[in-house]
């Protein structure tokens, strides 16, 4: 059997392999070129972009918010400071299922149905990527057991922050307002007016009040630290930091225990009242009752609490002195006075005999007096004293409403005071363009009639009618009302006054100005509509009674508040000044639905003024025995 025998081309074969060794060798050359070229590309080339973002992921710079600047009285009593506490906060983005989370935190701490629902409603209005807080104010214990069981929340922590008080509650509420979280539209305005960056980590602004108005000088400079963080983003240590620099406290003028005895003085009526210092504009007390607790609003009040707030038949939201508009009533009178006399419509001496009623002629419709059968003849200064409706029935029908509009621009009505507090109302101070403009009807001569005794459209505030009062007390000089005394640098301690503002001069013949003052001296003395409230006072007071109708009184119906819903009974006022040669205090008072000025208001006003002249503790108004009373036989005035 033959053998084949294979001969193989081992030259042949070493070649190719020799080919093939050498192909791989390039590609494995050019594989290293590559990958020595993206090192390169990386380490060298890049080497500062990579450096900042592994810098970036190591090091994060968080804000340091600025402690909150103080709100002090005159006395440098606290109506609003800071205090740290720990906080349950949760970040939508990262903690998944809210409600499975909120669930399983109340599982170790306390979640109550209020803290679930102020979390939706500040969820709702956070701003993206804003951790909103499910619980403040945590004890030792709860921070303990949370932080046994943190792994199993992602997205929660537990953070120290620094939270607003108010130690005084309900006193001077609507004066200091409150602060609240920031939302959406506070962003939008941060962001239009450049101050956004100065607001990182801040969590809330001043929403009304002093805190609002102040805004910009009590929340500071937010400062910088640069933190060292670990991969699951926990702080380890902190590299530098740049101080934050705190707000700027406030001085105010107003007086904390005028205040208090104000407000005490009200004995739970609705109604509002104000002081001002009338050689300087400086506002001694600001009361609106009843108020509310701003302490509420801190954390963010849930949406029961706040509904409750805005649909008590109370109103405690509303700020009556600053926004609450009223007729002004008798309280009217003495500017009534001074136009006629300044504008040369009256004489001291000139006399008119009221009969109870005053017609218009050719007209058969009486414009009532509050005293049935009248007064008889009556002067100027008698006029003022016993609150005369027909005496200024008469007057307005020869002065006319442009004359009077004119001459009451001069006292602010109608017109913002300019007071640092926002929203303040405008009130009404009519005339025929005014009427055209809002109901497209022309000016009738009894709308005048009814202008002149502060019925009718005329609408004023009581911030406005307290200002008047005090322009009246001092002959002439129109301050800008103000709050706040002075501005306390956080750094250097030093404060910046903020000075008298004197808007004009009312340059009135100083005879004048004798006339009215000797009237409302003696509205106080016996005769006059004050003089039971001031009987005895130890110093003497100028004043002015009023009563200012809710509803109106049919021709020939006698006022029977008895027999009227309690909403819609009279309005008690009283403006008055003290002591009356040199008027420290200047202020008016107005009691909603109380009846009678002089039996009222008036007695309200002795208590604040006898406090703040004499330290006399306050007594609180009974007003209902006189509002209810079956049919008036005292003066409306």
């Amino acid at each position: 059997m033959a053998q084949y025998i294979e001969l193989r081309n081992l030259e042949g074969e070493m070649s190719e392999f020799r080919r093939r060794v050498a192909v791989a060798g390039v590609f494995v050359l050019v594989l290293f070129a590559v990958l020595l070229g993206r090192f390169f590309w990386l380490q060298v080339v890049q080497h500062d972009y990579y450096l900042t973002q592994a810098e970036a992921n190591r090091i994060s710079l968080v804000p340091v918010v600025p402690n909150r600047g103080l709100i002090l009285d005159r006395h440098g009593a606290v109506l609003a400071h800071n205090y740290t506490a720990y906080t349950l906060e949760i970040d939508p983005a990262r903690a998944g299922d809210l409600e499975a989370t909120i669930d399983a935190l109340a599982g170790i701490i306390e979640i109550a149905p209020r803290d679930r629902r102020r979390f939706k409603r500040l969820l709702d209005e956070s701003r993206q990527l804003s951790a909103i807080p499910i619980r403040t104010r945590l004890s030792d214990e709860e921070i303990a057991r949370f932080a046994a069981n943190r792994f199993r929340f992602p997205g929660v922590e537990i953070n120290a922050r620094l939270f607003r008080r108010y130690p005084n509650g309900t006193l001077a509420s609507h004066v200091v307002g409150y602060i609240g979280r920031i939302n959406k539209k506070d962003v939008e305005r941060l962001e239009e007016d450049g101050l956004i960056a100065n607001y990182r980590g801040s969590e809330h602004i001043g929403k009304t009040g002093l805190e609002q108005t102040y805004e910009r000088e009590l929340h500071g400079i937010t400062g910088m630290a640069q933190v060292e963080v670990d991969s699951g983003g926990r702080a380890i240590r902190t590299l530098s930091r740049t101080p934050p620099v705190s707000g700027n406290n406030l001085r105010l003028h107003l007086d904390l225990r005028l205040q208090q005895a104000a407000e005490q003085a009200f004995g739970g009526r609705r109604g509002a009242l104000v002081t001002i210092e009338p050689s300087t504009g400086g506002v001694l007390a600001f009361v609106s009752m009843p108020g509310f607790d701003p302490n509420l609003f801190i954390d963010g009040i849930d949406p029961q609490t706040w509904s409750e707030l805005n649909t008590h038949p109370d109103r405690p939201m509303v700020n009556r002195a600053l926004h609450g508009q009223y007729p002004p009533g008798s309280t009217y009178k003495p500017f009534m006075a001074l136009a006629a006399l300044e504008l040369g419509r009256r004489t001291p001496q000139y006399s008119i005999n009221d009969p109870g009623f005053f017609m218009l002629p050719g007209s058969s419709h009486q414009y009532r007096d509050w005293k049935p059968g009248g007064h008889g003849s009556v002067n100027m200064h008698q006029s003022i004293v016993i609150s005369c409706d027909t005496y200024y029935y008469q007057l307005a029908f020869e002065m006319g409403i442009d004359a009077i509009a004119g001459f009451m621009r001069h006292f602010g009505f109608g017109a913002r005071t300019g007071i640092d507090l926002a929203g303040e109302a405008i009130g009404i101070n009519p005339s025929p363009e005014w009427k055209q403009r809002r109901f497209r009807q022309k000016w009738f001569t009894g709308d005048t009639i009814s202008v002149s005794i502060g019925q009718g459209y005329n609408i004023t505030t009581l911030l406005q009618l307290a200002n008047a009062t005090a322009i009246v007390a001092n002959r002439g000089t129109v301050y800008r009302p103000h709050l706040v005394n002075s501005i306390q640098d956080a750094t250097t301690q030093a404060h910046r006054p903020v000075l008298a503002e004197a808007v004009r001069r009312l340059d009135f013949r100083s005879q004048n100005w004798d006339i009215v003052h000797r009237a409302m001296v003696d509205v106080n003395m016996p005769g006059g509509t004050g003089h039971r409230a001031f009987a005895g006072a130890a110093y003497t007071v100028g004043g002015k009674t009023g009563t200012s109708q809710v509803i109106a009184i049919r021709q020939g119906q006698k006022y029977d508040a008895s027999k009227i819903d309690e909403r819609h009974r009279d309005h008690a006022l009283y403006v008055a000044y003290a002591p009356a040669d040199e008027p420290r205090i200047a202020l008016a008072v107005l009691l909603e639905n109380a009846g009678g000025g002089g039996a009222n208001a008036a007695p309200l006003a002795r208590s604040v003024i006898d406090f703040y002249l004499l330290g006399t503790p306050v007594r609180p108004v009974d007003a209902e025995a006189a509002a209810t009373a079956p049919a008036r036989h005292a003066p409306r005035g």
